[in-house]
């Protein structure tokens, strides 16, 4: 298993190296930090992630999204250890206005597939230990805006959701879901 991962890692890196610049010139990274709202469960609750991809042809790509959510469920005191974490691969559409290079905006919608977990693992208020691995769906909305050729802020927003309902100790609480708006430093 090792031997594989090396080999990917590996593959990854001559990858990036090999590829001309024009093709890397639209790929990011956006460290994030955001706020939970639309379940009763993370109202106000906080979380942070990264964001990473490519735009090809300037107006579709892909990217990798993950993020983190602290005391999801409450603050770790009432409810012991409780997190929610999402990893999800999106398809993005944005349109660059003033172009791929140099100061200009990127409008975007994303829709993706991935992995939600959830954990809760007993506290003070309930004595529950469950953690779940659902597959799930997000889709949002945002804009990208430079103010160079290598720098801006990302803002957005996005729902996720569970394919399956969760199920706590015996309890259905169907479809896992919540908003989230984020903001974080965008570098191309």
């Amino acid at each position: 298993m090792q031997r594989l991962i090396k080999s990917v890692v590996i593959a990854a890196a001559v990858a990036v190296i090999v590829t001309p610049t024009v093709a890397r010139a639209d790929a990011y990274v956006n460290p994030w930090a955001g706020v939970n709202f639309g379940s009763e469960l993370s109202n106000g609750r906080g979380a942070f992630g990264v964001s990473a991809g490519a735009m090809g042809a300037g107006a579709i790509g892909g990217e990798a999204t993950f993020g983190y959510s602290p005391s999801f469920f409450g603050t770790s005191n009432d409810f012991g250890t409780n997190t929610a974490i999402d990893l999800m691969g999106n398809l993005i559409v944005g349109v660059p206005v003033g172009g791929q290079h140099g100061p200009g905006l990127r409008p975007y919608f994303t829709a993706g597939l991935g992995l939600i977990r959830t954990q809760i693992d007993g506290g003070t208020v309930f004595d529950v230990a469950s953690s779940n691995n659902d597959f799930g769906w997000n889709a949002g909305a945002g804009v990208m805006g430079y103010f160079g050729d290598h720098v801006g802020l990302r803002g957005d927003v996005r729902y996720l959701r569970t394919l399956d309902g969760n199920i706590i100790n015996g309890l259905d609480l169907g479809g896992f879901h919540f908003w989230r708006t984020s903001i974080g430093l965008v570098i191309r």
